[in-house]
């Protein structure tokens, strides 16, 4: 018998799993570190051992439990050991098991996939009462921490007014926690897929082994791209991609866990000892918001406090992300709503309402800085007889082809407004009556060639007033209309001047 055994002689202990073949590995590979070892396929076969004699240590191996159906009657062994050690052997992907029963009662974890040897050291220290508090209550330097990081926490989503904010705000807020190298935030976006959205490096970090600091750990070069990160190769093996996936607690409290050993290598070199991924809940059923991610500069046990904590920030993160979405949503529904009330629907421009108080402004303005201010009208010959040949749709395609022909000649601070059926306005300000001529014979020209699909060419006629210094905008739009009235009587397809 070794040494080790002979010091954990006389112990007794029951290890839980519901899959044979694991339960004949752990009889291997620990079976010498007991006296009596008990092997139960479920909860059941082990409360009744417990109640025939409370062993030593419990060994609850996680791989095959289903935390929605498992979860209680785990919970009852737990809150049965009465404190006694209970060991929980917790798959990477599914780390949210291990603060869930810790809610019943003191708990230490491993993670797996573990080696041989280092299960049966994990079970020695247990035994021994050696091991680290991996679940055991946070000491007062880590309460500490935990506080700073929840107000850091707090001021960063009350500072935040976007996504972008707030990511980058979280971001270094988790980034500032001891022993942290790096934080990210991943967001699903409204495609579904993932984005980088920010990231920031441990502060006061010299680098790895390498050293890099982490500050260089691009994730974005780690994984390939800074989107559609659903679709990067590393979206099985990167806890943080793997928790915004899956909904899951993601934790590797060693590199090689996740069975990419390029991965781990690079991490390594970067100084990156553990790294965990926990999901931004959504608001209800359905994919997560994301994740936040975080990589440590060495492995190190997570007490209940902090995996609390961690959930908290993901809380906190999804009401931030809600508002910020919401926020977002708001001004997308005003600048709708805006755009609904001030343009035409058919042909893109402004409408009549939203016309007369620019020409109001524009009038204001030139009154005040004593500049010109010209206003153009005109509208479609014979349209009523173009509507009557080809159709109502034909005549929709008209007045959409003859804006998109003026709009194209217009200067960028020139106003096209849709003043009636096909009756049109053109604001231009800082121009006189001579120019505006120019620019309606330009107008007229430009619509005279324009192809229209389904119909033939169509002309404008035009008139061209200049405000006059006292004149009111119903004055100006008289004038003009009445030059507009002449050019029809000279035959159409012209410009006419208004007579002051």
């Amino acid at each position: 018998m070794s040494t080790e055994e002979g010091r954990n002689a006389g112990k007794g202990g029951i290890y839980v799993s519901p899959v044979a073949q694991r339960r004949a590995e752990f009889g291997t590979v620990c079976g010498g570190l007991f006296d009596d070892l008990q092997l139960a396929d479920g909860a059941e076969r082990a409360m009744d051992r417990i109640a025939a004699g409370q062993p030593d240590l419990l060994v609850i191996d996680l791989d095959r439990f289903e935390p929605a159906i498992d979860l209680a009657a785990l919970g009852a062994l737990v809150a049965r050991r009465g404190g006694a050690p209970t060991l929980l052997l917790c798959p990477y992907a599914t780390a949210r098991w291990v603060p869930a029963l810790a809610a019943f009662g003191p708990v230490a974890y491993a993670v797996t996939p573990i080696d041989a040897d280092a299960l049966r050291a994990a079970v020695a220290q247990e035994l021994a009462g050696a091991a680290p508090p991996y679940a055991g209550t946070a000491d007062a330097a880590r309460l500490r921490a935990l506080l700073a990081l929840h107000t850091r926490v707090q001021a960063a989503v009350g500072a935040a007014d976007d996504i972008q904010g707030l990511a980058e705000g979280l971001c270094r807020a988790l980034a500032g926690w001891a022993g942290v190298r790096h934080a990210a935030l991943f967001h699903r976006k409204p495609d579904g897929d993932l984005q980088l959205e920010a990231q920031a490096g441990g502060a006061g970090d010299e680098g790895g082994e390498g050293g890099a600091p982490a500050s260089a750990l691009a994730l974005q070069t780690l994984l390939g791209r800074p989107d559609r990160l659903l679709q990067a190769p590393l979206r099985h093996a990167f806890p943080g991609l793997l928790a915004a996936a899956t909904g899951e607690l993601v934790l590797l409290d060693t590199l090689d866990q996740a069975g990419e050993p390029d991965l781990a290598a690079l991490l390594r070199t970067q100084g990156v000892a553990m790294a965990l991924g926990i999901a931004i809940p959504a608001d209800g059923p359905g994919a997560p918001r994301g994740a936040l991610s975080l990589l440590w500069e060495s492995s190190r046990a997570l007490a209940p406090e902090e995996f609390a904590a961690l959930q908290d920030v993901a809380a906190q993160a999804a009401l931030g992300l809600r508002l910020a979405e919401m926020a977002l949503e708001n001004e997308q529904l005003l600048a709708r709503v805006t755009y609904i009330s001030t343009m035409d629907a058919l042909t893109g421009v402004a409408n009549r309402r939203h016309g007369e108080e620019l020409l109001e402004k524009e009038i204001r303005r030139a009154r005040r800085y004593r500049v010109p201010l010209a206003l153009v009208a005109f509208d479609i010959d014979r349209f009523k007889a173009i509507n009557e040949r080809y159709g109502d749709p034909v005549g929709d395609v008209v007045l959409r082809s003859v804006c998109e022909a003026a709009q194209a000649v217009l200067r960028g601070s020139d106003v096209l407004v849709r003043s009636g059926g096909e009756e049109f306005q053109i604001l231009a300000p800082h121009t006189s009556a001579i120019d505006a001529l120019k620019m309606a014979e330009k107008v007229r020209v430009a619509i005279a060639q324009a192809a229209i699909p389904g119909a033939d060419h169509v002309t404008v006629s035009l008139g061209v007033a200049q405000l006059g210094e006292q004149e009111s905008a119903d004055s100006l739009v008289q004038r003009v209309n009445a030059a507009l009235a002449r050019a029809k009587r000279a035959g159409r397809n012209c410009v006419e001047l208004a007579m002051q």
